[in-house]
């Protein structure tokens, strides 16, 4: 008896995804781009009141994978910036001085970053000089020990005996004053 032995191979049909399984697939892509998608879109305003609505169910998801990437923070008016600024008097009785973050010190740029995100906390809990005076007495509960945990911060790493931290407010022009070459002084703020 004789077995005939083909050489060629043997090739099976790609196995296929059954339809349930095709759908829960399909629906999953399109719930991801969404997530993708719609928080530029729900961004500052002016912004799509639908793409806000849409952004709420998806809140956690975006949330969950880190989709939530800070639109309202650079466009379409990023509104003024915010730096710390220190002074030190170290235990000869000499001042030294700085600001955080500091763009000539603070190296690699993202250590500036990260820096800069700290004053910009600090900034989104301490209200104006002129609000009244028990908003300004409950607000200090919230920002007083963040202010404190960078004080601390800066006397380790420079050696100093006392510092006082005042939040400076960098105001950012509008073109129009740009070419009238209209300047205006920033905002100080004490924090103690």
């Amino acid at each position: 008896m004789q077995t005939h032995v083909s050489n060629t191979p043997r090739w099976s049909a790609p196995a296929r995804w059954s339809a349930p399984a095709r759908g829960v697939a399909t629906l999953a892509i399109l719930v991801y781009l969404a997530a993708v998608v719609v928080p530029p879109l729900a961004g500052p305003p002016p912004a799509s009141e639908l793409a806000s609505r849409l952004l709420q169910p998806l809140r956690p998801l975006v949330g969950a994978v880190y989709l939530g990437h800070g639109y309202r923070f650079f466009a379409p008016n990023p509104g003024p910036g915010h730096s710390l600024r220190w002074t030190m008097t170290m235990a000869d009785g000499s001042t030294r001085g700085g600001s955080i973050p500091d763009e000539d010190a603070d190296r690699p740029r993202l250590l500036y970053h990260r820096r800069f995100m700290v004053s910009e906390k600090i900034a989104t809990l301490v209200p104006f000089a002129d609000a009244p005076a028990d908003i300004r007495d409950r607000a200090k509960r919230d920002w007083q020990p963040l202010v404190k945990g960078v004080a601390t911060n800066l006397l380790r790493q420079e050696g100093g005996t006392s510092v006082t931290l005042e939040m400076v407010e960098h105001y950012l022009p509008d073109p129009g004053e740009v070419l009238a070459s209209t300047t205006t002084t920033d905002t100080v703020t004490p924090l103690g």
